[in-house]
C-alpha cells in the first residue's frame, strides 16, 4: 500500500510554528499542527527539537516525510530560525538562509514561492499577537549538497533546494501510483473543459498561471506525457496545450513520450538533427551535438544569433515545437479506436529563465482563447 507524505514546506512550516510556539510559551512542541490551505486538511508534524537561542530567537527542527516517494528530501532536517522585532510594517519576514537556493533570474531572492510563503504566512500569522512581528530564516543544512543531484541549475536556481510546490501533499513522483493520481485529476477536468494544459512539472504550472490561464485547465502530468495524451483523448478533450521546459519537452520530436531520462535522452540528438535540416554549419552542429545540457546548447545557438544577426534559436525551436505537434498527434493517433478525429495539440517551449522561447502555430491559436 503507497504512503502518502508531505511537500517540504509543510515540514518547514512546522519547524517555524514549533520555534514560535517557544518564543511564546518557553516550552517545547513534540507535535506542530499545520493547516495546508491545498488541500484543506490539518497535518499534524512531528518536530524533533525545539532550542531558545535567547530571549528573542529560537530553533525549531522538523524532518522531510515525502511518504513512499523516491525523493532525495527524505529524512532532510529542515530548520526554522525565528526571531522576534519591532521594525517594519510586515507581520513575518521569510528568509531564506544556508541550503536554500538563490533564483538568480529573480535578483538573488530565495527560492521559496508562493505555495510555501503562503503556507508560512497563514499559519504564523493566526498566532501571533496584534502587533507582534517576527523574521523566519529558514535553513537546510544538506540542501546544497542535495541540489547537486537535481535539475535546479537548469532553473536559475543554484546553491540549494526550492520550497516549491501548489500542494503539502507530496505526490507519488516516481511510482506508477503517480499515473493513477494524474489520471483521476485529468478525468475530472476533462468532464468540465474541452481544452486543457499539460504542464510537466511546477515550473510550468507556476508560468501558465503567471500568464493568466486559467488553474483549472492545468494538468501536471510530470513525465507520463504519453499515457496522458491516450487518456485525454479518449475522455473527449478536444484540444491540448503542451507546456514545458524545452530539455524535457523537445523529446517528444523524437517519439520518446515518457520523458524520465533514465528511461530515455535524445535531447541532443533532437536538436543536433533539427540543426542540421534548418542549414545549421557543421562545426556548430557539432557544438550543438557536444553540449552537455539543452540549455547549453540553446545558449550556443543565441551566441551565434547575437554575434551574426541570424535567427537560428527561432529556425530551429519552430520546427521542433512543430515536430512535437505532429508526433504527439501521431502518438495519439496510433492508441485510439475513435477514428481520425484525435484531440489537437500545440505546444509551448521556454527556457530555464522561464522565458518562452516558441509556440507552435497551433499553440499561438490556443493560448489566444486560453488567456
Amino acid at each position: 500500500m503507497y504512503r502518502s507524505g508531505y511537500t517540504l514546506p509543510v515540514f518547514a512550516c512546522a519547524a517555524a510554528v514549533a520555534a514560535l510556539h517557544w518564543l511564546h510559551d518557553r516550552k517545547p512542541l513534540s507535535i506542530a499542527s499545520v493547516d495546508l490551505i491545498e488541500p484543506a486538511q490539518i497535518a499534524e508534524i512531528p518536530i524533533e527539537q525545539v532550542a531558545g537561542l535567547s530571549e528573542n530567537t529560537a530553533l525549531a527542527i522538523a524532518r522531510s516525510d515525502p511518504g513512499d516517494n523516491l525523493d532525495l528530501t527524505k529524512d532532510t532536517p529542515i530548520w526554522a530560525l525565528v526571531e522576534w522585532r519591532e521594525q517594519g510594517d510586515d507581520a513575518v519576514i521569510i528568509k531564506g538562509g544556508e541550503g536554500i537556493g538563490r533564483q538568480l533570474n529573480a535578483d538573488d531572492k530565495p527560492a521559496i514561492y508562493a505555495y510555501a510563503q503562503r503556507l508560512l504566512q497563514e499559519n504564523l500569522q493566526r498566532i501571533l499577537a496584534p502587533g507582534e512581528k517576527i523574521t523566519v530564516t529558514i535553513i537546510l543544512p544538506e540542501g546544497r549538497s542535495l541540489a547537486i543531484r537535481t535539475s535546479n541549475s537548469a532553473f536559475g536556481v543554484v546553491e540549494g533546494l526550492s520550497l516549491l510546490g501548489t500542494t503539502g501533499i507530496s505526490q507519488p513522483l516516481s511510482t506508477p501510483d503517480q499515473l493513477a493520481v494524474f489520471r483521476a485529476e485529468l478525468q475530472n477536468k476533462a468532464s468540465r473543459f474541452e481544452t486543457l494544459v499539460f504542464c510537466i512539472g511546477e515550473n510550468g504550472l507556476d508560468l501558465a498561471r503567471k500568464l493568466g490561464i486559467n488553474p483549472e485547465q492545468l494538468v501536471k502530468t510530470a513525465n507520463w506525457l504519453g499515457p496522458m495524451l491516450v487518456e485525454a483523448d479518449v475522455l473527449g478533450v478536444k484540444k491540448i496545450l503542451l507546456f514545458g521546459y524545452h530539455g524535457k519537452l523537445m523529446k517528444l520530436a523524437g517519439g520518446i513520450f515518457h520523458t524520465h531520462h533514465y528511461l530515455a535522452d535524445g535531447r541532443r540528438e533532437i536538436l543536433a538533427a533539427h540543426c542540421a535540416i534548418a542549414g545549421l554549419k557543421s562545426p556548430d552542429i557539432q557544438a550543438v551535438f557536444n553540449s552537455t545540457t539543452a540549455e547549453a546548447a540553446l545558449t550556443h545557438l543565441k551566441s551565434i544569433d547575437a554575434a551574426t544577426g541570424s535567427d537560428w534559436v527561432n529556425q530551429v525551436y519552430s520546427a521542433i515545437a512543430e515536430t512535437i505537434d505532429v508526433r504527439s498527434q501521431e502518438y495519439i493517433q496510433s492508441h485510439s479506436e475513435s477514428g481520425t478525429k484525435v484531440t489537437v495539440c500545440g505546444s509551448i517551449l521556454f527556457d530555464r529563465d522561464r522565458k518562452i522561447i516558441v509556440k507552435s502555430k497551433t499553440a499561438g491559436l490556443l493560448m489566444g482563447k486560453l488567456c
